[in-house]
C-alpha cells in the first residue's frame, strides 16, 4: 500500500512539473528586449567612433598633433609621445584600439548584415565608404594592417587576422572607394537616420570622391603614375568644396569630443600650442591665431587659467619651444619672463577644443587644397590653382566660426590674408596651408606632412630622443603578443617596429 501511495505521489509531481513548464520559455522571454538592432543604428556608432573621441587621449594627442608640431606637453609618463620623440605603446595603440573596436567592427557588421538586401543598398555602400575611411587612418598611422581579415571575429571568428601590405590596402580602398560611390543610388532607400548626412546621397557621393582624391594625392612620391589617375578620374564636380558639405561630426553634451574631453579635464593644463605653430601664424600676420590660441597671462599654475588672464591678442601669444620637459622648460620660462609654463599659450579650451567641437573628417579647405596641388602638378585640367588654392585657405579661416561663433573671423580679415599672401605657385605655400586647416585632425595633418614634406619643420631637439622625426605609429602590444605570427611577417616586410619606420607611401626624398 505505501509503495503504491509513493508512486500516486511521483506521478502527481510529474504531472505539477510539466505543468509548470507549459509556457516556460514564454513566460520567461523578455518581451521588451531587442533581439536585432537597426543596422543603420550600427553605421552611426562607426561614424562617432571616427571621431577623437576613443584616441583622443593617445594616439591623436600625444602623438599625431605633436609630431606636426602644432600641441605639445613639457610633462613625461603616461603624455610621452612625440613631446619628446620617445616610444610610448601605451599611447600609440589607442588609435587602433578605437578604430578596429567601434568603427571597423561595427562596418563590418552592417556589411555583413545588409550586403544580399537590396533595400538597404544605400545603408551597404555608406558602410563601406566610413569603413574606406577608417582603414585608410589606419594604414597611414601604422603601415601594413589588418585589412581582408579586419573585423571578423564576430562574423568567422577570425580572431588571428593577417596583415596585408599597405599598397594592396590602397589599391582595394580606392576601389572601394569609387564602387561604393556610384552604387548609392537616390532612387533607393533613404537612410534618414544616419548622422553625418542625413542619408543624403549628394554629400555621401562627394565625401567618396573627396577620399578618392585625398587617397590618390597621397600616393605622389611612391606611385605618381596611379596618383595622376587616381586624381584625374575624380569627378571634379562631385566633391566636398563648400563647408556646408563637410564630413564633421558634430558633438553634444552627450556625444562630446575627445580632444575636448581630455583638454578640459585633468590633462587641461599640460598641453600647449608649439613655437614653430605659432610663430608660423603670427609672422604671417594670420587672423586665425586670436580664433585658435588663448595665453592665461601670468598663470603660476593650472587653476590661474582663468577668464580673467585670458588674452587673444596675437601679439601677446608665445609658443612652447620644442625639444624641453618640465625641469629644463624653466630656463626656457626664465628667459622669456614668464611666470611658469602655464603662462604659454594654448589652444582656447573654451572655444576650438570645448567638449561639444564638432570634429572634421573631411572639409572643403583640405578638398581645395588638394585640388590646388593636382592643377599645380597638371594631374588635372579644370580650374585655376590659384583659385582652389584661395578657396581652401577661405574655407578653413570660415570654418573656425562654425566650431564657435567666438572664433569667427572678419571677413575683412580674410580678404587682407589672402590679398596679403597671394598664391605663389609652390607646393610648400599650398602645403603650408593644409597644415594649418587640418589642425585638431591630427591623423590627416601626419600623413600629409609626411606625403608632402611641407612644413619644413626642424627635428625635435629633445636631447633623449629615439628618433629624429616619427615616420609612424608602432604596433599595440597585444598584437605583438596574441597575433604574433602575423605582426611579425608584417614587421619583415615594412621593416622594424619602430618610430622612424616608413610606410609604403611615405618614399625619402
Amino acid at each position: 500500500m505505501k509503495k503504491i501511495r509513493n508512486h500516486i505521489m511521483l506521478l502527481v509531481g510529474l504531472m505539477v512539473a510539466s505543468g509548470c513548464d507549459s509556457g516556460f520559455d514564454e513566460v520567461n522571454r523578455n518581451k521588451t528586449a531587442p533581439t536585432a538592432i537597426n543596422p543603420a543604428y550600427q553605421l552611426n556608432q562607426a561614424i562617432l567612433s571616427t571621431s577623437s573621441g576613443g584616441a583622443a587621449g593617445g594616439s591623436t594627442l600625444i602623438y599625431d598633433i605633436g609630431i606636426v608640431q602644432q600641441i605639445i606637453s613639457p610633462n613625461s609618463g603616461v603624455l610621452t609621445g612625440a613631446n619628446f620623440n620617445q616610444d610610448n605603446r601605451d599611447a600609440t595603440q589607442t588609435l587602433w584600439q578605437g578604430y578596429y573596436r567601434n568603427v571597423v567592427r561595427n562596418t563590418k557588421d552592417v556589411i555583413n548584415r545588409v550586403k544580399d538586401d537590396p533595400a538597404r543598398s544605400n545603408l551597404y555602400n555608406m558602410a563601406r565608404i566610413l569603413q574606406a575611411y577608417a582603414f585608410m587612418v589606419l594604414t597611414d598611422a601604422y603601415g601594413d594592417i589588418p585589412y581582408t581579415e579586419a573585423g571578423m571575429g564576430y562574423i568567422e571568428q577570425n580572431f588571428f587576422p593577417k596583415y596585408d601590405p599597405q599598397q594592396a590596402v590602397y589599391a582595394d580602398i580606392i576601389n572601394e572607394l569609387k564602387t561604393a560611390g556610384v552604387a548609392l543610388d537616390e532612387g533607393g532607400t533613404i537612410e534618414t537616420a544616419d548622422v553625418l548626412y542625413g542619408g543624403d546621397i549628394d554629400l555621401w557621393k562627394r565625401f567618396a570622391n573627396s577620399l578618392i582624391l585625398r587617397a590618390g594625392m597621397r600616393l605622389s612620391k611612391v606611385d605618381p603614375g596611379t596618383a595622376q589617375s587616381t586624381v584625374a578620374g575624380v569627378n571634379l564636380a562631385q566633391l566636398i568644396l563648400t563647408n556646408e558639405q563637410n564630413a564633421v561630426i558634430r558633438h553634444d553634451a552627450n556625444y562630446q569630443n575627445g580632444i575636448g574631453v581630455t583638454l578640459n579635464g585633468t590633462e587641461g593644463a599640460n598641453f600647449y600650442l608649439t613655437e614653430p605653430f605659432v610663430n608660423h601664424l603670427k609672422n604671417n600676420n594670420d587672423p586665425r591665431l586670436s580664433a585658435i590660441a588663448v595665453r592665461y597671462i601670468g598663470a603660476t599654475s593650472g587653476p590661474e587659467q582663468t577668464v580673467d588672464r585670458a588674452s587673444h591678442d596675437p601679439d601677446d601669444q608665445i609658443g612652447m619651444p620644442m625639444g624641453h620637459n618640465n625641469t629644463t622648460i624653466a630656463a626656457v620660462v626664465t628667459d622669456l619672463g614668464l611666470a611658469s609654463f602655464y603662462d604659454f599659450t594654448q589652444a582656447d579650451r573654451r572655444r576650438v577644443t570645448k567638449q561639444t567641437a564638432p570634429h572634421f573628417l573631411v572639409t572643403a579647405a583640405q578638398t581645395n587644397l588638394l585640388l590646388a596641388e593636382a592643377r599645380e602638378r597638371g594631374w588635372i585640367t579644370q580650374g585655376d590653382a590659384a583659385d582652389y588654392y584661395e578657396a581652401g585657405v577661405r574655407a578653413h579661416m570660415e570654418q573656425l566660426g562654425i566650431v564657435d561663433a567666438a572664433s569667427a573671423i572678419d571677413p575683412a580679415d580674410i580678404d587682407d590674408y589672402i590679398d596679403n599672401h597671394p598664391y605663389d605657385g609652390t607646393l610648400e605655400q599650398i602645403n603650408n596651408e593644409y597644415w594649418i586647416a587640418s589642425f585638431l585632425n591630427g591623423p590627416e595633418a601626419f600623413a600629409n606632412y609626411r606625403r608632402s614634406g611641407f612644413p619644413d619643420l626642424a627635428p625635435n631637439p629633445y636631447p633623449g630622443k629615439e628618433v629624429d622625426f616619427i615616420r609612424r605609429l608602432t604596433y599595440p602590444r597585444s598584437e605583438i603578443s596574441v597575433n604574433e605570427v602575423n605582426v611579425n611577417e608584417a614587421i619583415a616586410r615594412m621593416g622594424p617596429d619602430k618610430l622612424d619606420t616608413r610606410v609604403w607611401w611615405d618614399v625619402a626624398n
